[in-house]
């Protein structure tokens, strides 16, 4: 069974920094893109940022420079450090593995960028 299980989501000050982490079970966690997406109210789930199995990141143009995406293999571990938060960050933040065809989603953790 396989399960993303997010963590470190919560309220934040404008300019302040929240760490999540995404804790993957059940796949062959080297072999995967890891990825986190956001939604906010009434928009599309949109790519924040993505990190190959071999290291090679992108990013969203909004946060370049803010965020940086890595990943820890032996604990099987995704984290996205959050910098220089801004109101507009604010969004439930979701877990993507991927290795098509396969893919997986977490449940989401909630990010509130207010003061």
């Amino acid at each position: 069974q396989v399960q993303l299980v997010e963590s470190g989501g919560g309220l934040v000050q404008p300019g302040g920094s929240l760490r999540l982490s995404c804790a993957a079970s059940g796949i062959i966690f080297s072999i995967y893109t890891m990825a986190w997406y956001r939604q906010a109210p009434g928009k599309q789930r949109e790519l924040v940022a993505a990190i190959t199995s071999g290291g090679t990141t992108n990013y969203a143009d909004s946060v370049k420079g803010r965020f940086t995406i890595s990943r820890d293999t032996p604990k099987n571990t995704v984290y996205l450090q959050m910098n220089s938060l801004k109101p507009e960050d604010t969004a439930t933040y979701y877990c993507n593995a991927a290795n098509r065809p396969r893919q997986y989603w977490g449940q989401g953790t909630q990010v509130t960028v207010s003061s």
